[in-house]
């Protein structure tokens, strides 16, 4: 190969995630809403006839249909399916930070978005049992408990050991991810929702503290 066809060829790629047609891609919104002089965020509980995660605690969303052009656009489908609401109840929509989980294969796109309710909600009983709200500021005046999980690699049983140093002693490294355990009366929000309810409340306080 000629450098100029090397260079002309790097010239045009445009960088973007490694392997990303093997993640699926997921829309999350997290709904404020104005309740007295009070902001809140409301959550769901998920249908307790769900195959994955029944009766957790979650924020609306869902994965990315071919339909949507963006994954802001799935957070406000999936939200106005879930909570049975109109797509004009939702205001404006703010990006959170993206998460990749490698282990899950996805590829996790939040949002914060500012929702107007009237009335009573009617939620969609195949998917939220039932749903809550909390003040915002409940969070920010406490501090989660946070754990830890290790995830370590198996490989399958044909891996050839015998082309890496080491052998199947080869010191594979392990992955430790944090987990945090927000409490609210009877409910335990922890997993996804709860990592993106920490990024949430640290873009609150970091704002505040640069004020």
């Amino acid at each position: 190969m000629h450098m100029d066809k090397l260079i002309g060829n790097l010239e045009k790629h445009i960088p973007s995630l490694l392997h990303q047609d093997q993640f699926r891609k997921y829309g999350i919104l997290v709904p404020v809403l104005k309740k007295g002089e009070e902001l809140h965020i409301l959550f769901e509980v998920r249908s307790h006839n769900l195959r994955r995660q029944p009766g957790e605690i979650c924020f609306p969303g869902g994965q990315m249909e071919n339909t949507d052009k963006h994954p802001e656009e799935t957070a406000r489908r999936e939200t106005v399916e879930e909570l049975g609401i109109s797509f004009e109840q939702i205001g404006q929509v703010y990006p959170l930070d993206y998460m990749i989980q490698p282990i899950e294969g996805r590829i996790i796109y939040p949002f914060v978005g500012f929702v107007t309710i009237d009335g009573e909600l009617r939620p969609n009983k195949l998917e939220v049992a039932d749903t809550f709200t909390v003040p915002i500021r409940y969070f920010l005046e406490r501090t989660p408990d946070t754990f830890t999980v290790d995830f370590h690699p198996v490989p399958e049983d044909r891996f050839p050991f015998h082309l890496i140093p080491g052998g199947k002693q080869y010191p594979w490294q392990k992955r430790t991810v944090k987990e945090h355990f927000f409490y609210y009366d009877d409910y335990v929000i922890w997993g996804l929702t709860a990592n993106i309810l920490h990024n949430f409340l640290t873009i609150i306080r970091e704002t505040e503290k640069n004020e």
